[in-house]
């Protein structure tokens, strides 16, 4: 186990690590991973923190199989990074567990249209750990859990073939501040799954991926994973 970790050293790997900030859910941001590596690969690791547990801050990044918790924009930074087969799970925002909450997977920063640069999940699974699931079936009306907002103006998060499960808030997305990046950002959605995927009642401002445009969001083309990946 890792207590906190940051890498900028490019083509760096891990595997079978658990890195974890053990600050507390009030102790606001607290990054448990940090990574500033191209061509970085994540297999099989646990991601444990509460706020800001990964910043995927630059470049282009790989996830696959990991276990990710957190509770408050949890998976940030500006990388094009792609979460493959991954269990995104949502952990207690509030000490006191019987208080209502709102929760962020994913919260993206790309400034600038022409950069390359955003999240996809493909095919991981969207749930809550235990004792936030114990809470969220006592009270499901006041914990809500999005799946991502708009860090920067240019934000761009996608989820293709995932399996997003009933804490999932049934309008999807959350706003930063008011109608800021509203109109320039991307998030989109396709062929999910799960009770909480269900996209009649998403916010207007997100996109449902047409099926022509979903390989543009594949390792390959994404973040030239055929070139450099060597599993």
């Amino acid at each position: 186990m890792l207590y906190r970790a940051g890498v900028v050293g490019d083509g760096f790997m891990a595997r079978d690590l658990t890195i974890q900030n053990t600050a507390g859910p009030d102790a606001h941001q607290a990054v448990a991973y940090r990574s500033d590596s191209d061509l970085s690969f994540i297999e099989n690791c646990e991601l444990i923190g509460n706020q800001d547990t990964v910043y995927a801050h630059s470049l282009r990044q790989f996830y696959k199989h990991c276990i990710i918790k957190g509770n408050v924009d949890f998976i940030f930074g500006n990388s094009a990074s792609v979460f493959h087969k991954c269990t995104i799970l949502v952990r207690p925002r509030q000490l006191d567990l019987g208080k209502g909450e709102n929760s962020v997977v994913a919260a993206h920063g790309r400034t600038d249209p022409a950069q390359a640069t955003g999240f996809v999940f493909h095919e991981c699974v969207i749930n809550g750990t235990e004792d936030y699931m114990k809470q969220y079936q006592k009270k499901p009306n006041v914990h809500q859990t999005f799946l991502g907002r708009p860090w920067k103006e240019f934000s761009r998060i996608v989820f293709v073939r995932c399996k997003l499960e009933a804490l999932v808030s049934p309008l999807g997305w959350m706003p930063w501040d008011g109608e800021f990046a509203l109109k320039t950002l991307y998030f989109g959605e396709y062929g999910n799954s799960g009770l909480g995927s269900n996209l009649s009642g998403r916010v207007i401002w997100s996109s449902q991926i047409p099926f022509d445009h979903v390989i543009l969001y594949s390792v390959h083309n994404f973040i030239q994973g055929d070139d450099w990946m060597l599993t």
